[in-house]
């Protein structure tokens, strides 16, 4: 029983919404029949994968619907975070009664294969150029809901941190994503939302302050999912 993490799948199932990705770059190609493949092959029922948002294009859950269900039926219990393009998450409660292989997390944390999974969407942070009044807004809910996931974590427990977005915008900088994990012993935390060589030379990678950070998307991991913790 492992846990695996992938984040940014983009799909568009519902009739509509198609939105081919390999417009943005090779390894977008028949990107869902690959993560399909992979996740196939290396996840087994009893196993957990984390997706760290960005998970369907539609609009509304209605459309949604058909690239939930499409995770639904893949192997393996799923916890999904949202990520800026999944406008169609509303009400958590409506979403967790949905599926039975699913879990959407929002505010609380989930434990698996003995350690606990914690993490939020994120936002750009004050480092960013483009971080304006609006942003501070989002970022400050983004921390409180965060620290509300890590709140959620027993005493002494370990835990995994996952974002959709960047927990800072530019290395070498620093954010209060960071300095809650830290303050919380994260010892690892994995994220998405970049994409494309340049952005991924550019990124946070590795460890800054006793916590190693790593990028999950999709089209970094080659569409196929991470394991992150080895089952026993």
């Amino acid at each position: 029983m492992s846990i695996f993490a992938i984040a940014d799948l983009h799909l568009s199932m519902a009739p509509g919404t198609e939105k081919p990705m390999d417009v943005f770059g090779n390894r977008w190609f028949n990107h869902v029949e690959r993560i399909r493949e992979n996740w196939c092959r290396m996840v087994d029922e009893n196993d957990t994968v984390i997706v760290a948002g960005d998970i369907s294009w539609g609009l509304k859950l209605e459309e949604a619907r058909y690239d939930l269900d499409w995770v639904d039926k893949l192997p393996g219990k799923k916890v999904l975070l949202k990520g800026n393009h999944d406008l169609w998450w509303a009400g958590i409660t409506r979403l967790n009664s949905m599926y039975n292989s699913i879990r959407f997390l929002q505010n609380d944390a989930i434990v698996a294969e003995g350690v606990w999974l914690c993490g939020s969407r994120g936002w750009i942070t004050p480092d960013d150029d483009d971080f304006k009044d609006a942003d501070e807004k989002i970022y400050n809910r983004e921390l409180i809901r965060l620290k509300a996931s890590l709140d959620s974590v027993p005493s002494g427990e370990k835990i995994l941190g996952f974002l959709h977005y960047p927990p800072v915008s530019n290395p070498g900088h620093y954010s209060g994503f960071m300095q809650l994990f830290e303050d919380y012993n994260v010892g690892n935390v994995y994220y998405g939302h970049i994409h494309g060589e340049d952005a991924f030379k550019k990124a946070i990678q590795g460890e800054y302050n006793g916590t190693e950070y790593r990028i999950i998307s999709a089209d970094y991991l080659n569409c196929c999912p991470l394991r992150i913790k080895e089952g026993r």
